[in-house]
């Protein structure tokens, strides 16, 4: 089986790391904005202000922006969005989420050789710099490309999916008191990726490598969601036909053997080609699904639905419940990147935000 994860895109182009059922109506799509940037993951705080990493294939300025209604500002501010604040430069920013106090934490992948990934958080409320948390090797190897997180103030943790290579994919458990993070599942069956391409608009995503080969990749763990309680743990790679879950106790129980693990994990359901999925208070586990340009929903049984679907859903990337009880997301054409479309961008604006109405409510920011 090959294995080609996010870190080893970045290697392969030569480019420096930089990141149900019961619902009887048909949900609506609702444009919320409209950007002529590609936007990455989204979150949404408790206040409702949105927040976005902006994607990182698409080389943009700001490393994060914030929506104001009217159009995108940096987030926290000029300087640390483009990287240039000597005391918190971002350079790489793509998983991104609030928690319940407005404290948005922001997944780094740093720069090679510069500064190794790191969670970055920024306190909303305050409007000032909570804490940054480096994750040197070799908690991230070499070809780590650290993708989303999931919080989990319960246990005051933070669970990082790192696609990787592939065949080294991970998931990476952090203590928030401690700052202490450990690599966990690396290479088991529920994070690396299935001999799976990805086809998009009828077409499979193709990488051109240094010396003009076109490379298909398969992509490990991607997909990373908490249950509304923090007991679940809800992942699985982005190429693959899988959802799994583990609990949560033994994630963060450090002497279980890597065997003993990898021997909790549960698959929960079938799931397709997906990037970002999340959890309502019912246990609904939405899917941005990629290949159909569809939101799907796998419900308490397992079995995997679509949701709704629009030819405006070009590559749903990300999703974040708000504080009004809607699900929002993204949509960023990432397959129309040059990175992604063998060396070629075609991506053209309007990229879009999306909310629509879920089954149930969720968490903000998650």
């Amino acid at each position: 089986m090959l294995h080609h994860g996010f870190g080893g895109w970045v290697l392969a182009v030569g480019l420096a790391v930089l990141s149900v059922s019961g619902c009887a109506r048909t949900p609506e799509l609702e444009i919320i904005g409209t950007l002529d940037q590609a936007p990455g993951n989204i979150t949404v705080t408790p206040e409702r202000r949105i927040i976005l990493s902006m994607h990182p294939f698409f080389n943009p300025g700001w490393r994060v922006a914030e929506w104001t209604g009217a159009g995108l500002r940096p987030f926290p501010n000029r300087d640390i969005a483009a990287g240039v604040d000597p005391g918190v430069p971002l350079y790489s920013v793509l998983g991104i989420r609030s928690d319940s106090r407005g404290i948005v934490w922001m997944l780094d992948n740093g720069r090679r050789g510069i500064a190794p990934p790191r969670l970055v958080a920024w306190d909303t409320r305050r409007d000032a710099l909570h804490t940054i948390i480096p994750l040197p090797e070799p908690v991230t190897p070499a070809d780590t490309f650290v993708n989303d997180l999931a919080i989990d103030e319960t246990h005051g943790s933070i669970y990082i999916a790192d696609p990787a290579g592939g065949g080294n994919a991970a998931l990476i458990v952090v203590d928030l008191n401690s700052g202490a993070a450990r690599r966990v599942l690396q290479g088991d069956r529920s994070v690396v990726p299935e001999d799976l391409e990805l086809v998009i608009d009828g077409q499979a995503v193709e990488i051109r490598q240094r010396d003009g080969t076109l490379l298909r990749p398969r992509v490990g763990v991607n997909p990373i969601a908490l249950d509304a309680g923090n007991a679940w743990l809800y992942y699985g790679p982005m190429s693959g036909t899988s959802l799994y879950r583990i609990r949560v106790q033994d994630l963060l129980n450090g002497a279980l053997t890597p065997e003993a693990l990898s021997g909790r994990v549960e698959r929960y359901g079938r799931k397709p080609v997906c990037d970002g999925i999340s959890i309502d208070n019912d246990g609904n586990v939405y899917v941005t699904d990629i290949g159909n340009n569809a939101i799907g929903v796998i419900g308490r049984s397992g079995e995997y639905r679509i949701y709704l679907k629009d030819p405006r859903l070009s590559w749903p990337d990300a999703f974040s419940f708000g504080p009004d009880n809607r699900l929002y997301t993204v949509a960023n054409q990432l397959h129309r990147s040059a990175l992604l479309h063998a060396g070629v961008e075609t991506a053209r604006p309007p990229f879009y935000l999306f909310a629509f109405a879920p089954l149930s409510g969720g968490v903000p920011g998650r």
